[in-house]
């Protein structure tokens, strides 16, 4: 018995492991400490330091280059002295070099020195590019105010990674450092409300991995240094907190300031310093302002997240288990009242931004997505107005379970953060399904009726025999509105009319190896027991599992085909083609190696994509990408018209929307061009009676 599992096992391993939806393989994070400093300087050695020689001859140049001390507190006071007496940039970048390579020195042995020293080189870095008085005199071509620019960066890394070490980062608390010019109070300052201060658990440091397994690294050049924070749980969380995964990670940046008006020529022990180290949420916040000026905030959007990812309970393992075991994904997160399946967040919720909805394909997770994610993610318009959720369910079970599932979900958040149905963001929804994704997506949309019962009886549901919360069960399944939040449906390598993959073969298999939910089993046999005389003889409740589901000969694709679908929802589909054959194209002809181009068709498309690439795939390819990017400036677009938002947005909009159809229609030879060019729908109005009960 053993060794007749084992080899149906194999089996199936060997079909899952050619037609699953695969998520990004090997992101891998390897350590890599560095820093750039003084990259493009030319250095010179001075009291055994690393010093650039334009530092050496300002020490000249006041007489101090053979007066060394053994003591860089010594050293560094003569020179602060000197810009008490004569300001002038030049002295304060040498004491920023100075104190950082002083600081580098001595970290080792004497860290809490090595704290006022780095802190000192931000400070006076921070002097140098920013004091009102030189800014006649500044020069942003010069090598001194970039390396300027790598000294604040730097220095405030070597002093986080201190603090960090030593006591924690944490928004509320001081930390004091002493330099030349005095002692100064360092307050950590939380600059984005969505996060709660007990939000954060620890941080790491990007700059201490290496991205490997994601197509594109994510960054933006500025001051500030990227952090990786990862949040904790913690008592009486707000209601949103039920949706993050657990251990998430999301990029932070701090920026260190200076209270302004605050004298820092003169070294004086009659004043207390201060300063803020800032918090910023980069997806929120790129560029910090400082009186006049809007300056850049040194950003890594894609590291924190492959931090994230590269968690193994996030990779194969559940994507064997929500496929082959179902059941365990009913079970509860840790420390909560939800499932493991459901909604999942990454970002605090923003009722400013538009949701746009990832739902993943057979034998997948979230995880899939993340190529698409990041790289969407990296457009500022979009991440300026949309937010992106994810869906997590069984990819073992029946799809329309699943879809009904996502109904009440995502009813559930609503009336979770807008029980008044007021925020209109809520009301432009997005949903992008990768093949099976894209029939849950698609069944959001529909008007039941009677056409989806009448596939399991022709009698009234009425005369059902089952108890009250299998009847539930039952008629949210069979009977349901289209929901008036989700005005965008896109659909991605989909087998909108079923794929030959399921045959008998494979559903022999998968009846051998995918063990149902054990409430859903219960229902399915009570049912079939109860009310075989109301039953047809062959129904929708005998489908036990996915593969069986996604039949081409299985009834509910030719009832999806029929339904009234929400006329103020607009479709779009991407479909793939192999330029190669394949044992599916020598039987069926044109398809991507799991599904025919004929059942990847939807006619009811705004527009398609055909694009030459696997069905495993086809969601990272970068036409993909570019598509999905188009159809979310487009939509963008409509909103912005219909809301009256600012003009100028609307411009950039369409500037960038222009850049992404020419980015799809200069792409290399071999892969395919548009089917069709898309046709543009106006939305109707809000306040679509439709509501999900």
């Amino acid at each position: 018995m053993n060794i007749r599992r084992t080899l149906w096992t194999f089996c199936l391993a060997a079909l899952v492991a050619s037609t699953g939806c695969i998520a990004a393989r090997d992101t891998r994070l390897q350590d890599l400490s560095r820093f750039p400093l003084l990259s493009r300087i030319r250095v010179v050695s001075w009291d055994s330091l690393p010093v650039s020689e334009r530092t050496l001859q300002i020490l000249r140049q006041h007489g101090i280059e053979n007066d060394l001390s053994d003591a860089p507190q010594k050293t560094l006071a003569r020179v602060q002295a000197i810009i008490a007496d004569d300001p002038n940039p030049e002295t304060i970048y040498a004491y920023a070099e100075l104190s950082y390579q002083y600081a580098k020195r001595v970290q080792g042995e004497n860290p809490r020195l090595a704290l006022d020293l780095y802190g000192g080189a931000v400070l006076h870095a921070y002097q140098y590019l920013f004091d009102p008085r030189f800014t006649p005199m500044r020069n942003p071509y010069d090598p001194w105010f970039r390396g300027a620019c790598d000294l604040y960066n730097a220095a405030l890394e070597g002093a986080l990674r201190i603090v960090c070490s030593r006591t924690g980062l944490q928004p509320g608390t001081t930390y004091t450092i002493v330099t030349a010019n005095g002692t100064w109070d360092l307050t950590c300052v939380l600059r984005d409300a969505r996060w709660d201060p007990r939000d954060f658990g620890r941080f790491e440091f990007v700059s201490d991995y290496r991205l490997q397994g994601l197509r594109n690294h994510h960054v933006g050049y500025g001051l500030g240094v990227p952090l990786i924070a990862v949040r904790r749980s913690y008592p009486e969380e707000p209601s949103v907190a039920k949706y993050y995964p657990p251990n998430l990670s999301f990029p932070v940046t701090v920026f260190l300031r200076p209270y302004p008006h605050v004298d820092t020529d003169h070294a004086r022990s009659d004043i207390r310093r201060a300063a803020a180290l800032e918090l910023y949420d980069p997806i929120v916040t790129a560029d910090v302002k400082l009186g006049n000026l809007r300056v850049p905030l040194q950003t890594d959007l894609t590291t924190p997240l492959a931090t994230f990812l590269s968690n193994p309970a996030l990779g194969t393992s559940l994507q064997n288990v929500s496929l082959l075991q179902p059941e365990q994904l009913m079970s509860l997160r840790p420390g909560s009242d939800k499932p493991i399946m459901g909604l999942y967040m990454v970002q605090p919720y923003d009722p400013n931004r538009i949701p746009v909805i990832f739902i993943h394909g057979w034998r997948s997770t979230p995880m899939t997505w993340i190529q698409m994610f990041n790289d969407l993610r990296s457009s500022p318009l979009i991440r300026e107005h949309y937010q992106f959720w994810f869906y997590l369910y069984p990819t073992g079970q029946p799809f329309w379970i699943s879809a009904a599932q996502l109904r009440r979900d995502l009813y559930e958040f609503r009336q979770t953060m807008d029980p008044s149905f007021t925020r209109p963001t809520m009301d432009r929804m997005v949903l992008i399904g990768h093949s099976m994704g894209g029939l849950i997506a698609e069944l959001q949309t529909m008007e039941s009726g009677q056409l989806f019962w009448s596939l399991v009886s022709d009698h009234a549901f009425d005369e059902v025999k089952a108890d009250p919360r299998m009847l539930a069960e039952l008629r949210d399944l069979f009977f349901f509105h289209p929901n008036p939040s989700v005005r965008r449906v896109i659909t991605i390598a989909t087998p909108h009319q079923g794929t030959p993959y399921s045959n008998e073969l494979t559903q022999r298999l998968a009846g051998r190896l995918i063990t149902i939910p054990q409430h859903v089993a219960e229902t399915q046999k009570v049912l079939l027991n109860d009310n075989r005389d109301l039953l047809r003889p062959t129904n929708l409740i005998e489908y036990r599992h996915s593969v069986d589901a996604l039949a081409p000969d299985c009834p509910i694709f030719a009832a999806m085909r029929q339904a009234p679908r929400a006329p103020w929802t607009t479709y779009h589909n991407i479909v793939g083609t192999l330029s190669k054959p394949s044992l599916l194209a020598n039987a069926t002809g044109d398809n991507d190696g799991i599904i025919t181009r004929e059942s990847g068709h939807a006619p009811h498309a705004a527009s398609e994509l055909v694009i030459s690439a696997e069905h495993t795939i086809i969601h990272a390819h970068p036409l993909a990408i570019l598509e999905v990017k188009r159809i979310l400036l487009e939509h963008l677009r409509e909103y912005l018209g219909e809301d009256g938002w600012n003009v100028a947005e609307t411009t950039a909009t369409t500037e960038e929307e222009t850049a992404v159809h020419l980015a799809i229609q200069n792409v290399p030879a071999s892969w395919e061009s548009l089917l069709e060019s898309p046709r543009v729908r106006r939305l109707p109005p809000t306040g679509n009676p439709f509501i999900l009960r």
